[in-house]
């Protein structure tokens, strides 16, 4: 049995992806540990084979005055804490990064091709948390750098339960014809268990098989809570306008962001929840 350590007691995704082991018994012996204070150098780091590294600030403020503590907590905690794992021979990292390293621009379609570019300093704080756990690689310590899509599940945060909302309220919604790459929390976690127990590394790109539409989702969120809600087209020459200037909000929203499907391939199926079914898991 694999002992793996997940930083970040309160971590959406090291929380239900300890959850979901449990569905595993006898595949992995968990411990978590806050990064808060530095408690955690105490901690024999020797007795594990792989760490999960989830503890961070999530991409939730703008303010320049929070850009000093992104970059100590995202980038020189995350080094700090993986120098610390190679010294004591801790086998594998695995380090949750995001698609927000491929900044805010027009750009539809994410192929093996693009480049990373950051249009923030969440975006900056880890990507440069990728390269400075990329240099300690070597035969005796592996990296595995995630950079999942948008993450939704039951108690997920960020822009899913806000659309969420939104079905249950509004009596209309915009019908755009967008993509958005996006992945649920079973299928990452499923996917997480497969890099830990494969003892993968390198740069991977998890994504629902399918893509999804805005509209489409919102209807589907609408129809389980039994609402009914109006696709319209009405509002689509503004938005659209507004996507062209990069309005944050509407972005995020209705502007198209995929990964190349085959960059998220893997050699075992990490797919567990077809989308319809993981919305209904995840409103119900």
């Amino acid at each position: 049995m694999k002992k793996v350590l997940i930083t970040g007691v309160n971590s959406y995704v090291g929380n239900k992806f300890a959850e979901w082991m449990d569905n595993y018994p006898g595949e992995v012996d968990i411990d978590k540990v806050s990064l808060r204070d530095d408690k955690w150098k105490d901690i024999d780091l020797s007795k594990y084979h792989s760490i999960l590294h989830v503890a961070g600030i999530a991409h939730v403020s703008t303010d320049p005055k929070m850009e000093e503590l992104y970059y100590k907590v995202n980038r020189d905690l995350t080094i700090k804490v993986a120098e610390r794992a190679k010294e004591a021979g801790v086998k594998q990292f695995v380090f949750m990064s995001s698609i927000i390293i491929y900044g805010d621009s027009n750009q539809v379609l994410i192929d093996k091709n693009s480049k990373p570019n950051p249009s923030n300093f969440y975006g900056q704080s880890k990507l440069e948390a990728e390269k400075g756990i990329q240099r300690l690689e070597d035969e005796a310590f592996k990296v595995a750098i995630i950079r999942p899509p948008m993450i939704y599940g039951k108690g997920s945060k960020g822009n899913y339960p806000k659309l969420a909302k939104a079905a249950r309220k509004l009596p209309i919604f915009p019908d755009i014809n967008n993509k958005r790459s996006m992945l649920h929390i079973d299928n990452l976690s499923e996917f997480l268990r497969l890099m830990i127990k494969n003892e993968e590394q390198g740069l991977y790109f998890p994504q629902n098989e399918k893509y999804v539409r805005t509209s489409n989702m919102v209807k589907i969120i609408a129809e389980v809570h039994h609402k009914n809600i109006h696709l319209t087209k009405l509002f689509n020459p503004a938005l659209y306008i507004m996507i062209h200037y990069k309005v944050s909000i509407v972005n995020k929203v209705f502007a198209s962001l995929v990964y190349d499907k085959e960059m998220s391939r893997y050699k075992e199926d990490y797919n567990v929840n077809e989308f319809k079914d993981s919305i209904v898991a995840t409103e119900r």
